[in-house]
């Protein structure tokens, strides 16, 4: 076999993410992982090829979970104070 493969562990969140999928948006990179799925689950691609589409799938999915995880973080919502003002607090503050 010419082509080593590089197998991404679930567990290391460290894993390169290539600079192509770090400049998308979350819908851009959704769509792209749908498309993905849709080429192995057609079963029309070779094995080496899969293997390729896995991984970025896997990259994809890896940048997709962060800009979720990225936008939970920013969600406020709208409390009143103890003295009767409005104010944020994190979402998940009780």
């Amino acid at each position: 076999m010419d082509k080593e493969y590089i197998v991404p562990n679930k567990n290391d969140q460290s894993a390169a993410i290539p600079d192509d999928i770090r400049a998308m948006n979350f819908e851009d990179s959704l769509s792209a992982l749908e498309e993905i799925v849709r080429n192995l689950e057609s079963g029309q691609v070779s094995l080496e090829e899969s293997i390729d589409i896995y991984t970025r799938g896997t990259q994809l999915r890896q940048h997709c979970d962060k800009k979720l995880k990225d936008a939970a973080a920013r969600i406020e919502k709208i409390t009143t104070l103890q003295n009767g003002t409005l104010g944020l607090s994190a979402l998940d503050e009780e």
